[in-house]
This record gives structure tokens, C-alpha cells and sequence, in this order.
């Protein structure tokens, strides 16, 4: 019986040890994220991983994989669905294929501004949330990008200035959009936006301003027509069985940064908006205020695609437009 106590004891003191040792250790979540070091939503992203790390004394470090290194950016959400990483940041209209609700942020001239994007932001998160939990994802915090203007090599005073010419795109809202237009469409990811238009892949696009200037526009471009057609969002999310693997401390701390990180975030697309625009101007960028002949046959083209857009979405899409126009 006493061999029997010191036994166990001994195991008990084994296991705690070990617990004590797992928890000096900690765990390293790596995190893919498709923008570059100096792109502001990948400099929050930072900002949230170390927050992480502090608040937990190190028991989780979150050790980000940008610029699509780890993988591509439109493999970054299944490869978190698949446990291949516990935790991604991607562009949340890049899911528009697999519901059309996933790209409300990306049709053109609905919400135009910051304060109407949160809005929408505010109508679409539930949504969103129900359809990514059927994947066994949560999201974190989404931030949106700057109003989308439009580079191109010549001034543009009408949509029929648009016809034919190469066209970036990033999704199938923007294809469509392309086309509508009488673009050429081409999909080009971020870090190959200068090899696309030096190679005449592409001979416009519709990015923000952060975009433009960490991308050096002015190399490649003469005109920015700030036309504000929408501000689209990334978002991080976190596979379910990762995160409820966590004690709940930590998934506590996570859920607080991902709060925070929210705010700061948009704060910091603000902020990026008037920053970048000026250093477009101050590379020699000529940055136009559209003409109410663009701005009209733009916004006639995104009517229509309002229209398609609400019929592809369903009830779900009635659903997010009657909270958002409600707010």
C-alpha cells in the first residue's frame, strides 16, 4: 500500500511537472497573411500577435508568415479550415464564389465611407459568422481598406474611357465589374501588381491608396481618379477546434486583442487614407476628382450589380441589406 502511495505520488509529480513545462514552452501558432511587412493591416496584425504573447507570458506566440510566404493568399482560408494553420488573415470578398454575402463590402458605391462601411460591417458580421462556423471557423476582426480609387495611364472622364483596357482584378466582383465596364479582367495579387503592369498584363486597377504607394504606383501609372467605389475588408479567422483547445484565459486574451486590434485598425485605415494619398501626389501621381459623367455611369453599373448581387444572396443577403440600411 505504501509502495503504492509513492507511486503515485511520484506520477502526480511527473504530471505536474510536465504541465509545468508545457506552459514554459508554450505554443507557436503560425499565421499566413497575404500583404506585405509594411502594409498597414499586416503592421496590426503585429500589433495583435505581441499583445497575444504578453498577455499570456508567452504561453502563445503567434508568428506571422506574410506576404503569401507560408501560403498563396487564395489558399490561406482552407488551409486554416484544414488545421494546416490555426489562424489566417485573407480578403473576405475572395469568398463571394461560395456565398455571394461574403462580398456585400466589395459592390461598388454601397458603402462609400468609414462610417457607412462599419455599418455595413455591423449588418454583415452575423452573417458571415454563421457561414464560416459551418466550416469550423470564427472570426476575430475584420479591417477595412481605404475607399478604392482608380490608377490608371490617362486621365479618365467617362466609363467609355475604360473599354478595352487591361484590367486588374482580386475577385469576382471585380470581374464582373470589368466587364460591365468593357475591361479586359486579369487577376493579379498584391505582390505582383508592379511585375503585372511593367509586363502590360495590366493597364489599370481599382486598389486604395495604401496599395497604390506600397506598391509604387508612380512607376508604372500617371493618374489616381478618386472615385471611392468601396472600401473592402480583411478579415482573421481562427479554426474552432484550435481555438477550443486554448484554456479559456487564453482564449479570453485572444478575443480581447482581436477587439482591440478591430478598433485600431480601422483607426489606422483612416489614418492610411490621407497619408498615402499624399505621398501619391508628392511621387507625381495627378490625383483627379472624377467627373459627374464617370461618377453617373459608374454608379449606374453598380445599381446593377446591386441588383444581381441581391438576387445571387438570397435570403441571407436580404437579410445582411435590411440591417444595414435599418442602421
Amino acid at each position: 500500500m505504501k509502495v503504492c502511495k509513492s507511486v503515485l505520488a511520484t506520477l502526480a509529480g511527473i504530471i505536474v511537472g510536465l504541465g509545468m513545462t508545457a506552459n514554459v514552452i508554450g505554443a507557436t501558432w503560425d499565421m499566413p497573411t497575404p500583404y506585405p511587412d509594411k502594409t498597414f493591416h499586416t503592421q496590426n496584425i503585429a500589433i495583435f500577435a505581441d499583445e497575444v504573447s504578453k498577455a499570456t507570458g508567452g504561453k502563445l506566440e503567434i508568428k506571422i508568415h506574410s506576404a503569401g510566404s507560408l501560403f498563396k493568399h487564395p489558399e490561406i482560408k482552407n488551409a486554416v479550415r484544414a488545421g494546416q494553420v490555426p489562424i489566417g488573415e485573407f480578403f473576405l470578398s475572395l469568398l463571394s464564389n461560395e456565398h455571394q454575402v461574403f462580398g456585400a463590402d466589395s459592390q461598388p458605391f454601397l458603402a462609400t465611407n468609414y462610417k457607412d462601411a462599419k455599418k455595413l460591417w455591423d449588418a454583415q458580421r452575423p452573417v458571415v459568422t454563421a457561414l464560416l462556423d459551418k466550416q469550423g471557423l470564427m472570426p476575430l476582426f475584420s479591417v477595412a481598406w481605404p475607399p478604392q480609387g482608380l490608377y490608371t495611364k490617362k486621365e479618365i472622364k467617362t466609363v467609355d474611357d475604360l473599354k478595352g483596357i487591361k484590367f486588374r482584378t482580386y475577385n469576382a466582383t471585380l470581374e464582373l465589374f470589368a466587364n460591365l465596364i468593357g475591361a479586359a479582367p486579369t487577376q493579379v495579387e498584391v505582390p505582383d501588381i508592379p511585375q503585372a503592369f511593367s509586363t502590360g498584363r495590366v493597364d489599370a486597377m481599382i486598389t486604395s491608396p495604401s496599395t497604390g504607394a506600397n506598391s509604387k504606383a508612380w512607376d508604372f501609372v500617371t493618374h489616381y481618379t478618386d472615385i471611392q467605389a468601396w472600401l473592402p475588408k480583411n478579415i482573421v479567422v481562427v479554426n474552432k477546434k484550435a481555438f477550443g483547445k486554448l484554456d479559456k484565459k487564453t482564449r479570453n486574451t485572444i478575443l480581447a486583442a482581436a477587439k482591440a486590434a478591430e478598433t485600431r485598425g480601422w483607426e489606422m485605415s483612416m489614418k492610411e487614407t490621407s497619408e498615402k494619398t499624399q505621398i501619391l501626389k508628392d511621387k507625381g501621381i495627378i490625383v483627379v476628382t472624377p467627373s459627374a459623367e464617370l461618377m453617373s455611369g459608374l454608379k449606374k453599373i453598380g445599381a446593377s450589380m446591386l441588383e444581381k448581387w441581391k438576387k445571387d444572396a438570397g435570403s441571407e443577403g436580404e437579410k445582411l441589406l435590411k440591417a444595414y440600411q435599418a442602421k
